[in-house]
């Protein structure tokens, strides 16, 4: 009976020890899966992943922006379809760059803190202006560095994402350039100035 009770009770002894490891082994498993996934982007594809992410961030946060302090309604419908698609995007650039275990950029560089706070501190008429030729500008580029991804990256998710905004992005750019036309033609409430 002894010696059954003491083999029983190692046999415990072995389980609840090994059970106890069982969450630093799981650990230790899920860092090796998260590194090999991180090591799923190229540099290449890493760089775009991260350059989208901050523009995405910028676009959200100036159009939030352009709501409170656009002078006219088509400069504040346009920041809220910043927010909205852009958001959305960056939702799902997110979801995309966790499911492969990379981390995404979580605020905006000071390089581009200094423009928001910049934008921020004109009058709801200078803004306008350095707005929409900023969206402009923005948007082409953005349209460039997409269609370039969605020929050139490796990763066939990363393609698949870039290929499926660029539409998104020229609309942007056709809205932009008609924001643009308003703000020139002078069509605010000059009061603003």
């Amino acid at each position: 009976m002894r010696t059954r009770t003491t083999v029983t009770m190692a046999t415990i002894l072995g389980l609840t020890a090994v059970l106890s490891l069982a969450p630093a082994l799981s650990t230790q498993g899920a860092m090796t899966g998260l590194k090999a996934q991180a090591d799923q982007f190229s540099k290449k594809d890493f760089q775009f992943v991260k350059a989208a992410a901050r523009g995405g961030m910028m676009e959200v946060e100036l159009g939030k922006i352009a709501q409170q302090k656009g002078g006219i309604p088509a400069v504040q419908d346009f920041g809220k379809r910043m927010v909205t698609d852009h958001g959305q995007a960056n939702a799902e650039l997110k979801q995309l760059a966790e499911n492969k275990g990379a981390i995404l950029p979580g605020m905006l560089s000071r390089k581009e803190r200094r423009q928001v706070q910049h934008l921020e501190g004109l009058s709801p008429v200078k803004f306008d202006r350095a707005y929409a030729k900023d969206m402009v500008r923005d948007h082409n580029h953005d349209i460039k560095a997409f269609e370039r991804a969605a020929k050139r990256v490796k990763d066939p998710d990363l393609r698949a994402f870039a290929a499926k905004t660029i539409p998104i992005l020229r609309e942007h750019l056709r809205l932009a350039q008609e924001m643009e036309a308003s703000v020139n033609s002078g069509t605010w409430n000059s009061a603003g100035k």
